[in-house]
């Protein structure tokens, strides 16, 4: 498959997370041209602030693989990756990240912070932006819009 056909899936899993009132964050990690990890945001399903897309399917392909480096594998996310996961992505020894849509709060590939791009660190990850970005920034547009529709209050587990 393409890139193009794997981001689709990535979207596809973004989607999910959307109807189940997660924002709408999807990942796909593939090596030799085969799923072996995928997630989508379960922030607020898991109560875990670490349960993001990337992270869920970073753990499911080393989980897969029985190893937590993950050479040669390339990972497709709908939403440039936060530092957390960027991290996570350095740390697994990721050979490639491709990503839809900039994350103009949280992105970590120069957006707001720049950890994909420094050269400090024992391994750099291949990135490629932008695929499929416009349809993964209008599926995060039409979430938020739709979430202040509703109200916040609704949403939040705490007082407001």
């Amino acid at each position: 498959m393409s890139d193009e056909e794997w981001m689709r899936h990535a979207l596809s899993l973004a989607k999910q997370a959307a109807d189940e009132g997660e924002v709408p964050v999807g990942a796909v990690a593939v090596k030799n041209g085969q799923v072996i990890g995928q997630g989508y945001n379960r922030k607020e399903a898991a109560n875990d602030p670490t349960a993001h897309a990337e992270m869920l399917a970073l753990k499911q392909a080393a989980s897969q693989l029985d190893n937590w480096r993950l050479v040669d594998v390339t990972l497709y996310s709908t939403l440039e990756p936060c530092p957390m996961c960027a991290g996570a992505m350095i740390q697994a020894r990721l050979s490639r990240l491709i990503y839809g849509a900039k994350d103009v709060r949280f992105g970590a590939d120069g957006t707001v912070v720049d950890v994909l791009n420094t050269d400090r660190f024992n391994h750099v990850v291949e990135v490629e932006r932008g695929i499929l970005g416009s349809e993964a920034a209008t599926l995060m547009q039409a979430f938020f819009r739709n979430l202040r529709n509703e109200g916040w209050k609704s949403r939040c587990k705490i007082s407001v």
